[in-house]
């Protein structure tokens, strides 16, 4: 079982996490010149009163404190929130997508014919068996032919060795 003191303290400390969210570690001179594990720790910042953060945090013409700003080197200075929206908005208008790629051609169109021999010779075939068509011999043939040329075709064509196991098909 917990105490009521733990809780209490752990409570404290939720809060006090809670309360800065967000805020940078103030440190002392001493602590950023030699960082040790004896060494002080820094001063704790004292609490703003609920109605100090209240009103600072709902009233956006309460300027943010610019306390550290005085004290850390340019390059690692906050920039206001409007000035980082408006560089990123100017970054995004003087963005020019490069061209676009040309459109894939096919590859030949004897792949396309041999396709449509494999996909629709066996239904020209059932639509004239369904339906009783008479037709001479020679198209019955021609469309077996196509249906067998076809996939010969297309059986050739494959690549000769084993695709990578580990290639997904990316492209770099």
């Amino acid at each position: 079982m917990s105490r009521p003191e733990d809780e209490s303290r752990t409570e404290l400390a939720w809060r006090e996490i809670v309360a800065h969210y967000g805020e940078r570690a103030v440190l002392d001179d001493q602590a950023r010149s030699s960082p040790s594990a004896d060494a002080p720790p820094a001063d704790r910042v004292e609490e703003p009163s609920d109605d100090a953060a209240g009103a600072s945090a709902d009233d956006p013409t309460v300027p943010p404190s610019d306390e550290l700003s005085d004290e850390l080197p340019e390059h690692l200075r906050d920039v206001d929130e409007v000035e980082r929206r408006e560089q990123a908005i100017a970054r995004a208008e003087q963005f020019k997508p490069p061209p676009a790629p040309p459109f894939p051609v096919p590859r030949t169109w004897q792949r396309g014919l041999a396709w449509a021999g494999v996909f629709v010779s066996p239904v020209v075939a059932l639509v004239i068996g369904l339906f009783s068509f008479y037709v001479a011999p020679l198209v019955g043939w021609a469309l077996v032919g196509w249906f067998v040329g076809g996939f010969v075709y297309l059986v050739l064509d494959m690549p000769k060795a084993p695709r990578d196991p580990w290639d997904d098909g990316s492209r770099v």
